[in-house]
């Protein structure tokens, strides 16, 4: 890459998760001199793939999973790195509602047929909000944004079936529906269908982005060092920062990118503070709760001839799906993803009866016939640095503010998948983020 920025300029940037080190790493190929600053004693953020838990030496994503069809930033990224992708879940995601228990057999539903379950009573709606352009600023999305999905459901009549499908989505958007944002919903339904299109993973492993954007950095990449505050004048930023060791130092640069989840964003002091908008913004957005199970049996009993690997529920366990399809042997893996209230009812399953009780739930799909090898849970909203698995949008979060999670203050940017306006919550939006802001810093250098 053509040098762009004055060699030696310095850029500390915040947070070792897709976004930091996809800025990071930018920034240095156009001739910045960058310091990455991590809170974890590993690079990646929410992406965390398993290694050295499970039988054949397999591995699994505990974080971020699936790399869309069209998502051409991460895509080039691990092109880039020179890694590559497998395609898995060809059939994609289909919905499977919870009968309650007893009951042996489930009716299936294709994701076509569980996505027009929604989208033709919401068809009306989406198409006005496409008539504003899908501007979060019209009035159309303000309308939308104060009322819950749980409250237009009740406004339909909405039926058993829709009631479930729309239940089914805490695997996918990490919340309720009543807590989620009729907009957030609409928004989804205008654009691409969650589970639909063609679905990657890295082959290896998804780990092994951020591993190779780190090699880029060597030394000017800490770990264990948390950032207490961030303070700006006309000429510098200079940030206090808490070493492993609980000293304190002091790290003055040109600019700083913060690529750090809202969640933490919150917890770092701010002079001059942020601008009223900016942070009500930040202070309001939610994160989901997620939990994630991976579950290694001694054979893959999901794996039947015209069954999906992959469905939505409303069971308490949540979503479900072949997490190693990709990889050799008899043994396989499966991911449990309990969003929204599913997370609290999963943990409550395990703390009752112990992992059993999650395999006891999959019944219906054969579980019994196998035995289970290995498991791994991931609670993210115990997780300090990001407490929560990614970003929604409820009733309370005004649509105007969502331009001021990505606006610059002074000599301060930010990037993470909250800040990403059409892949937020993927890992794609997080890359798509860090390229942002090593393009805005240049911009500032030039202007």
């Amino acid at each position: 890459m053509k040098q762009r920025i004055r060699r030696g300029m310095k850029v500390i940037v915040v947070g070792a998760g897709l976004a930091g080190l996809t800025a990071a790493v930018k920034l240095k190929e156009m001739g910045a001199k960058v310091s990455l600053i991590e809170a974890r004693d590993r690079v990646g953020g929410r992406v965390l793939t398993i290694r050295g838990a499970f039988a054949l030496e397999q591995h699994a994503e505990v974080g971020g999973d699936f790399i869309d069809e069209g998502q051409q930033e991460i895509t080039r990224l691990v092109e880039e790195q020179g890694l590559s992708l497998r395609s898995i879940l060809r059939k994609g995601f289909a919905f499977v509602p919870n009968p309650g228990p007893g009951r042996r057999r489930r009716h299936i539903l294709t994701g076509e047929k569980a996505r027009d379950t929604l989208a033709h009573p919401l068809y009306p709606l989406v198409t006005a909000y496409r008539t504003a352009d899908k501007r979060w600023d019209s009035p159309i999305a303000a309308q939308l944004a104060r009322q819950s999905v749980a409250q237009w459901l009740d406004e339909v009549k909405a039926d058993s079936t829709m009631r479930a499908v729309a239940r089914s989505l805490r695997g996918f958007f990490l919340a309720d529906p009543e807590e989620l944002s009729l907009l957030a919903l609409v928004d989804q339904l205008a654009g691409d269908v969650p589970g639909q299109a063609a679905m990657y993973r890295i082959e290896g492993g998804n780990d092994r982005l951020p591993l190779a954007l780190a090699e880029h950095l060597g030394e000017d990449l800490r770990l264990n060092s948390v950032v207490r505050a961030v303070c700006q004048d006309r000429n510098s930023v200079r940030l206090t920062v808490e070493t492993a060791n609980g000293q304190e130092v002091s790290l003055q640069g040109a600019y700083a990118v913060l690529a750090v989840p809202a969640t933490t964003l919150r917890s770092i002091h701010m002079q001059p503070p942020l601008p009223s908008l900016q942070a009500r913004a930040i202070r309001s957005l939610k994160y989901g709760r997620t939990t994630k199970a991976l579950l290694q049996f001694d054979k893959s009993f999901w794996r039947k001839k015209g069954r999906p690997r992959a469905c939505g529920t409303d069971a308490p366990t949540g979503a479900f799906w072949d997490a190693n399809e990709e990889q050799a042997g008899e043994v396989g893996i499966l991911t449990l993803m309990a969003g929204g209230q599913a997370s609290e009812d999963t943990q409550k399953i395990v703390a009752q009866r112990g992992v059993e009780g999650l395999v006891d739930a999959l019944d219906w799909l054969g579980s019994r016939s196998a035995t289970l090898v290995h498991s791994r849970i991931v609670t993210w909203e115990d997780d300090p640095w990001a407490q929560g698995g990614y970003a929604y949008f409820d009733p309370h979060f005004d649509p105007h503010l969502r331009e001021w999670l990505a606006r610059p203050h002074g000599r301060i940017v930010f990037a993470g998948e909250h800040t990403s306006v059409n892949w937020q919550g993927y890992m794609n939006g997080a890359v798509e983020s860090g390229l942002r802001a090593s393009e805005e810093v240049c911009a500032m250098v030039s202007g």
